[in-house]
């Protein structure tokens, strides 16, 4: 197979475009299910594929027509370089046309080949999954695990490559049949070399010892303590928020009253979100890679630096995601959106800690079908799911029925009475688009369970 850096240097020099943007990407993916206690399905996969942005600079702008396809050999990559010169021909002319990053020097990896993956990667799990699978209780679960080189270079002299390593783990225990107590834990990773599986069956057997006993509650607001992985899946959407157009055009929660809440203070306690590409184990390229232009992000910005943002520091909100063009609009920084989220600046309590000092309240472990009802509080909807506790006198009693809720997470950071220590956790609902967390246990005095729920 030809080298990926080869095919991005034979599409720039075949390109009619006056400026052209190449990423050639190469895919490796592994994955392991069981259900019941069993082995059901294992394999692994590859893919090589292209983007080209081509672009034609007029009078009356820049016009870029983007296309990808799957790409087998050096001849496959001149008929998408074709295709997307035609759509530049047909394209009108973009709002966030600046001119393409400059580049002056070439990744010293730039010619090194694709890192893949295959089934062997997951040899840590499956001793620990077979004693699991000697236990009485039912075990369902899905191991995946995804390696993606990707070479990025452009007619303006960007040559940039990356390999991106993903892993999840997600465990769900059953007990009683397929309509008895159910308890899901899950764990991200680069590699599974990290994840200790006893563990998190003591924590999948000890959810459903706490559902031996059943309390039936009503819809209302509670003391709630939310572990790490929920929290994730709070505030991946609020990251996603965080684009300086809408808050300047006032079409989110981040509008303020003539302009942001750049400065304003978010958060009750201390804490700082950040997204950082050099996070240890959390890692992202550290550079723009863009193949359509959004709120917050622009093909022209393709091969900008990305680095470190502090999108809450000290609980107040620090910066918002420009692209340049935005940036330039508003008299901004331009500032990349981030693909990893840290919260930190918490104590040292874990959840143990948090339940032992709750009179009376919920344990919420995971969250699913969240849903965005109102962008200008960032209003989110959302059901629980596979275990919620209630907690009285410092103990988990007893399982209770499922709820509906209805929370902002910008709202839940403002009402907050205690956050934890940070560790990386896999959010269950975002964990198909975004696996890259860190978050602490967080206690909200009155989260609002808006309805039962009937889901099991």
């Amino acid at each position: 197979m030809i080298p990926g850096d080869r095919l991005v240097e034979t599409a720039l020099a075949t390109s009619p475009a006056d400026e052209t943007i190449v990423m050639v990407t190469d895919s490796a993916e592994a994955s392991l299910r069981w259900a019941g206690s069993s082995m059901t399905t294992n394999g692994s996969a590859r893919a090589r594929g292209a983007t080209i942005l081509a672009i034609r600079r007029t009078p009356d702008g820049a016009h870029c027509g983007v296309v990808s396809a799957p790409i087998v050999d050096a001849d496959d990559i001149g008929a998408v370089v074709a295709a997307a010169w035609a759509a530049a021909q047909q394209a009108p002319a973009a709002p966030d046309a600046m001119p393409l990053i400059d580049g002056d020097d070439t990744d010293p990896q730039w010619g090194d080949e694709a890192v893949g993956t295959d089934v062997e990667v997951f040899a840590p799990l499956l001793d620990g999954l077979a004693a699991g699978f000697d236990d009485t209780d039912a075990l369902y679960g899905f191991a995946h695990h995804q390696s993606t080189t990707m070479w990025l270079g452009t007619s303006t002299g960007v040559r940039r490559r990356w390999v991106q390593r993903d892993g999840s783990l997600e465990i769900n225990g059953k007990r009683g049949g397929l309509t008895g107590a159910s308890a899901w834990v899950g764990a991200g990773t680069v590699d599974f070399t990290d994840i200790a599986m006893d563990p998190l069956r003591a924590e999948l057997a000890r959810r459903l010892d706490w559902a031996g006993t059943r309390v039936d509650l009503p819809a209302g607001r509670y003391e709630t303590l939310l572990p790490p992985s929920v929290v994730a899946d709070l505030m991946i959407p609020l990251l996603w928020s965080l684009d300086g157009r809408g808050a300047e055009e006032g079409r989110s929660v981040w509008a303020g009253p003539g302009g942001t809440r750049l400065g304003e203070q978010i958060a009750a306690l201390p804490v700082t979100l950040t997204s950082d590409p050099a996070a240890p184990e959390l890692g992202y390229a550290p550079f723009v890679v863009a193949t359509a232009s959004t709120d917050s992000v622009s093909v022209f910005d393709t091969g900008m630096s990305a680095s470190r943002v502090d999108w809450l520091r000290d609980g107040a909100l620090h910066a918002l995601a420009y692209p340049r063009a935005a940036a330039a609009e508003f008299g901004a920084t331009p500032t990349a959106p981030g693909e990893n989220l840290l919260l930190t600046g918490g104590s040292t309590a874990d959840v143990d800690d948090m339940i032992a000092r709750t009179e009376r309240g919920l344990l919420l472990t995971t969250v699913w079908y969240l849903r965005e009802v109102d962008p200008a509080v960032l209003l989110l909807t959302g059901l629980t799911r596979d275990g919620v506790y209630l907690v009285e006198d410092g103990q988990v009693r007893a399982a209770v029925n499922n709820f509906r809720f209805n929370e902002s997470p910008v709202d839940l950071l403002g009402r907050a009475t205690e956050i934890g220590a940070t560790e990386r956790t896999l959010p269950r609902e975002w964990k198909d688009w975004f696996t890259r967390t860190a978050m602490p246990p967080v206690r909200i005095p009155d989260f609002h369970m808006s309805s039962v729920s009937a889901a099991h």
